[in-house]
């Protein structure tokens, strides 16, 4: 399949299962889940990733926002002046200071032309597919994610460094960071966690 759209498509029309996703992982309940980017699948979580390593909370989009916020820097924190990267831009990178493989499509909220720093949500490939004014930035350091903290195992703790999962990670590999704001708002737990390593 393409995309998450032609394989809910897919499952819609009898031809694929939806344990035959890579990403779906049967779960005994309660499970914890998250709508799986756009299409009508749910991501179930057991509170361990892919390697067996377990994770505490996941952090997930904030109501009416498609993914986590994502928190970057580029190698070269001057291409955001120089670019004139702004909200509503396109960007594409891989977090090689985070050892991470895969190429993310982030969707901007914020760039800061002084610190160089770029905050948006992870989109997709599809966004960046046919699309002119994407603007690649190679490599950058993943610096934090913010979000509603969905807890699996335990709550988030200012200060302390706690393994966690990206709920869009689509590697589905256990990340640690240090939780350096955590407020209870009306939709849930909301925190930021930064100095992130993928385990």
């Amino acid at each position: 399949m393409d995309s998450c759209d032609a394989f809910a498509a897919a499952v819609r029309e009898g031809i694929k299962e939806v344990d035959e996703c890579p990403y779906y992982l049967p779960q005994e309940p309660p499970a914890v889940t998250q709508p799986c980017g756009s299409c009508a699948l749910e991501a179930a979580y057991t509170g361990a990733d892919v390697t067996n390593a377990p994770y505490d909370f996941i952090i997930t989009a904030f109501p009416g926002e498609p993914s986590a916020r994502k928190i970057v820097l580029p190698f070269r924190p001057d291409l955001v002046e120089r670019l004139g990267i702004t909200k509503g831009d396109i960007v594409t990178g891989r977090p090689t200071g985070a050892g991470c493989p895969v190429q993310h499509v982030i969707k901007v909220l914020e760039a800061d032309p002084m610190s160089g720093l770029i905050t948006g949500h992870v989109v997709g490939p599809a966004f960046a597919r046919g699309n002119d004014n994407v603007i690649d930035l190679r490599h950058y350091h993943m610096i934090g994610f913010e979000g509603v903290a969905n807890v699996v195992r335990r709550t988030p703790e200012f200060s302390l460094r706690m393994p966690f999962l990206p709920g869009v990670c689509m590697m589905h590999r256990t990340h640690t960071g240090v939780v350096n704001m955590i407020m209870q708002k009306s939709y849930g737990l909301h925190v930021r966690v930064e100095g992130v390593v993928i385990l």
